[in-house]
């Protein structure tokens, strides 16, 4: 078996580190090539002391200095959008493991090189659609979902042709706060928000996570990654997080991926495909296992799944808007300057101010990105702090 090289941008978080031990857990078929990170340098000078990759990048550029003067010798190193942009078609797969909007240009710079991309940074996908899917059309290029619901359907749909389509079922856990009203809600902390049932993740999709956003997000993700309307787009809470998601075909027969929640079987997934990684991760102990429930969605206690909708349906610039305003009131509630229960407001305040623009460049699509994250500063500004 042929080595894979394996470039990792976003290295040094939640994702990043699982891949390393994907890469770890099958000496020889990986060789990473590349590692980048905003501003991690203690980790990343770790990473690449053990890996050592040809090329490292940080995106703080205040930082390159620094973490030159830290690396083996005879490592590239470059910084800035400049730097992750390089890491993004240094090797034959990509993880984009960028949190937030920033992960666009590692997205884009995989795609139009033709890389093989892992993406786990759905708001590049789901804010830059518009100039995402042309450079998808490169050749060479393949788009594979580290999310583990896209994932779960992607290897769902590998299995049924898309006539036979019905519906998606995206499965949710409901997290932390499943089963509570509105008004016990209204003085959330954010050690409360980040206290995730099943999933061990990074704060800002933690707090997506307990809000319903980031199940709002994968909806649009999945009407991008797969061209499924939204009218067919279905979103159930499952708490044991061991269904990951399901394909309704239109015979009534369902198909569904189930595994432990463990992030290491999508990226493994992600960086074989279209092989399988040989190590189990995530294999469940069926004598063990004792239920597997669902239910609805709680929609008036949280608000941000339809607003989700709303945004996607509108399209054009709506779902960058809709995700620039999340991105900054989650980072307002987890500096402690806005409540919990406002994250949805300040996203419907913004959202309702979008101004329609059409979306042909990456130009457009930062200058929509910058609009929404000014209306929202404004919103949150205007809402008392907890």
């Amino acid at each position: 078996m042929a080595e894979t090289t394996v470039s990792l941008v976003g290295s040094t978080g939640s994702i990043g580190t699982q891949a390393i031990d994907v890469v770890d857990a099958e000496p020889g078929r990986f060789r990473v090539t590349a590692l980048a990170a905003q501003r991690s340098v203690d980790t990343l000078v770790a990473q690449a002391a053990r890996l050592r990759p040809e090329l490292v990048a940080i995106g703080e550029e205040s930082l390159a200095a620094d973490l030159a003067r830290r690396l083996p010798a005879g490592t590239e190193v470059l910084a800035g959008e400049k730097g992750l942009v390089a890491a993004a078609q240094a090797a034959d797969v990509v993880v984009n493991a960028v949190v937030g909007f920033a992960g666009l240009p590692v997205t884009l710079a995989a795609l139009e090189s033709g890389r093989r991309l892992a993406l786990a940074n759905k708001e590049s996908l789901i804010a830059g659609a518009p100039v995402v899917q042309p450079a998808r059309r490169t050749e060479g290029a393949l788009l594979v979902p580290i999310d583990s619901e896209h994932c779960a359907i992607h290897q769902c749909l590998a299995r049924s042709g898309d006539a036979e389509l019905a519906r998606l079922l995206i499965t949710a856990s409901g997290g932390p706060f499943r089963g509570r009203q509105r008004d016990e809600l209204a003085s959330i902390s954010v050690t409360e928000a980040l206290a995730h049932p099943t999933w061990q993740m990074g704060p800002k999709i933690t707090v997506d996570s307990s809000t319903l956003m980031n199940k709002g997000l994968e909806v649009i993700e999945a009407h991008e990654l797969f061209f499924v309307p939204y009218e067919r787009i279905d979103v159930v809470v499952h708490p044991q997080s061991i269904v990951h998601s399901m394909v309704e075909l239109v015979d009534g027969s369902t198909i569904a991926q189930l595994s432990l929640p463990d992030m290491r079987l999508p990226i493994g997934y992600a960086l074989c495909y279209p092989e399988r990684l040989s190590i189990p991760f995530g294999a469940i102990d069926w004598a063990t296992t004792t239920s597997l429930t669902f239910e609805q969605p709680d929609r008036a206690t949280f608000a941000c799944l339809d607003l989700a909708y709303e945004a996607g349906r509108a399209g054009g610039g709506a779902p960058a808007w809709l995700n620039a305003a999340n991105e900054v009131a989650v980072a307002a509630f987890l500096e402690e300057r806005l409540k919990w229960l406002d994250i949805a407001a300040v996203v419907a305040e913004t959202l309702g101010q979008w101004d329609r623009s059409p979306l042909r460049s990456v130009d457009d699509v930062l200058a929509a990105d910058a609009a929404a994250r000014r209306c929202a500063a404004e919103a949150v500004a205007g809402r008392p702090g907890p």
